[in-house]
């Protein structure tokens, strides 16, 4: 059997290890969207303890994503240099102590800045997830490891309401970021503990054959640098990816930083009902990016080539979330329009699943993790203008125009994936 073979079993130590690292990944994946989500939970209770206005709210909530989405730029090729382990454990310990001061804000300016270094911290979380789905699954089995480091995001946007909510009510905000900081601090101490890289050099054959590695030029090959980073932005792949995932990225954080406030305020819906209402959309993200990630990879072995399915993958779940969003915002019932953003967040934890496995394949092998920070910084200044341009449409008009602007923004995203993502970059 060759390494070509799509049925090629993954040796016991090979497997082993792949099993360890997504369950650290997923682990640090919850506590990372917990972190991010805290924020969109208390929202109601930090704008009336701070008497803040929904402009400055949404303010607030895009100061992560600036710079988040800024720190992607450098944050890939150190991972491709320096490796997802210690890169990530930084980063851990990073953003859970900008997560704990979070609880200490007392002013606007301060909030900000919690948040901005809350962005930096968590940076490298998925551009190292990338590296090590690259490190440890062959070319052709990358779907289904990515979904399944994907299926964090919502699983912690779903859990933050269900475990935060609760315990806001029987504290205060400041305890929910008190908490979570804590939790990530450990979840530090555990990665830089039990995760390690293969080394090419103490694999045998057969695991070298089905991880696609040879020892002799992977020991050769010379690490990713500052130049081979900076060639990327010569390909229109890497600006196809970068302004399809804005526009995918863009309508999931008008849900992601708005959904709890928007069925409070525009929907008048209880605070106990607001949180299971805003957690069972996020429920059905986490089915979709499990789903979409193992359907990927069955759909790029008969695809004419592995970039051209996993892209047309990412274009219908970004058109399908598009096409929910209008009645979510058009409907004067409330279980519709919630049924409906519960489709367009599956669709979006899909389309996001399929963007990251994309990455693994269009990118050559020394800048997968590059490739995927330059498409995630392109999301994430989407994600960062979302809740601000959210907030000036809901408070100007209402929340209706600001979710068929989102739903527009989309599509342009998904007509720059189709036209132009149409062949991976060359080493």
């Amino acid at each position: 059997m060759t390494a070509s073979s799509p049925h090629l079993a993954a040796p016991a130590r090979i497997r082993r290890a792949q099993t360890l690292a997504l369950l650290l990944l997923v682990v640090c994946g919850v506590i990372n969207y917990l972190d991010r989500a805290t924020l969109a939970v208390a929202n109601e209770y930090i704008r009336a303890d701070l008497g803040l206005s929904l402009g400055q709210m949404g303010l607030l909530l895009s100061a992560f994503s600036w710079s988040y989405a800024l720190c992607q730029l450098p944050v890939g090729a150190l991972v491709d240099k320096i490796g997802p382990r210690w890169l990530l454990g930084i980063g851990l310990v990073v953003w859970s102590l900008a997560q704990a001061a979070g609880g200490l804000a007392a002013t606007f300016g301060y909030f900000v800045i919690a948040r901005i270094a809350l962005g930096i911290g968590e940076a490298p979380q998925f551009p190292a997830a990338a590296r090590v789905v690259s490190n440890w699954f062959p070319l052709r089995a990358r779907g289904t490891p990515t979904g399944v480091y994907n299926s964090a995001s919502p699983l912690g946007v779903a859990l933050a309401p269900l475990l935060l909510a609760p315990l806001i009510e029987a504290t205060s905000w400041h305890w929910a970021f008190f908490v979570t900081g804590a939790m990530g601090i450990v979840a530090a101490l555990v990665w830089v503990s039990l995760y390690r890289d293969p080394v090419p050099e103490q694999l045998t054959a057969q695991e070298r054959t089905y991880l696609e590695v040879d020892a002799v030029t992977t020991a050769a090959a010379p690490k990713a640098g500052f130049a081979s980073w900076l060639a990327l932005f010569r390909y229109r792949v890497t600006w196809g990816m970068m302004l399809g995932f804005f526009g995918s990225v863009y309508l999931n954080w008008v849900y992601l930083t708005w959904l709890p406030g928007y069925l409070r305020t525009e929907r008048h819906m209880d605070l106990a009902y607001a949180g299971i209402a805003a957690s069972v959309p996020f429920i059905c993200g986490f089915a979709g990016a499990l789903i979409a990630g193992w359907a990927s990879d069955r759909v790029a072995r008969v695809a004419s080539s592995p970039v051209t399915g996993r892209r047309n993958a990412v274009v219908v779940a970004t058109l399908g979330m598009v096409g929910f969003t209008i009645p979510a915002a058009l409907v004067d019932s409330n279980v519709v329009a919630v049924a409906c953003i519960a489709i367009v967040i599956f669709l979006a934890n899909a389309s996001s699943a399929c963007a990251w496995s994309l990455a693994t394949v269009a990118a050559p092998p020394s800048r997968i993790a590059s490739l995927g920070a330059l498409q995630n910084f392109g999301g994430f200044l989407g994600g960062a203008l979302a809740p601000i341009l959210t907030g000036y449409i809901a408070q100007t008009w209402s929340f209706g125009p600001a979710l068929l602007t989102g739903a527009g923004i989309a599509f342009l995203g998904a007509m720059s994936y189709l036209f132009l993502v149409t062949k991976p970059i060359p080493e």
